[in-house]
């Protein structure tokens, strides 16, 4: 039985490491999001980090519209790298987690 508990606590471990070295990679993938007609683009990284906006010229005559196209663009951005994000964590997670019994369930 300890030797069960203790094979657990081990993957565990492991799975944990494997999550932050998942992290640190993750800050290396980079994804870009545009407006639907080109005028803004956000490159961020799929911890959610902004890396880059680029706004088109025309986008700075008008303040109220530049606020609009980020406020989307971004979001959008940020779903998507959100998705990414839980998607490679969730696999790592799944992947390492110890056979508990009574818990076949929910892998």
């Amino acid at each position: 039985m300890f030797g069960d508990m203790m094979g657990m606590m081990n993957k565990i471990k492991e799975t944990q490491a494997k999550v932050e070295e998942t992290k640190k990679r993750l800050d290396t993938v980079t994804l870009e999001e545009k407006s639907s007609d080109d005028l803004l683009k956000v490159t961020l990284t799929a911890n959610r980090e902004i890396k880059a906006i680029e706004v088109a010229d025309e986008l700075l005559q008008d303040k109220e519209q530049l606020e609009d196209y980020l406020v989307l663009t971004l979001n959008k951005a940020i779903k998507k790298a959100t998705d990414v994000h839980e998607a490679e964590l969730g696999a790592v997670a799944k992947e390492g987690m110890p056979s508990i019994p009574g818990m076949d369930a929910f892998k």
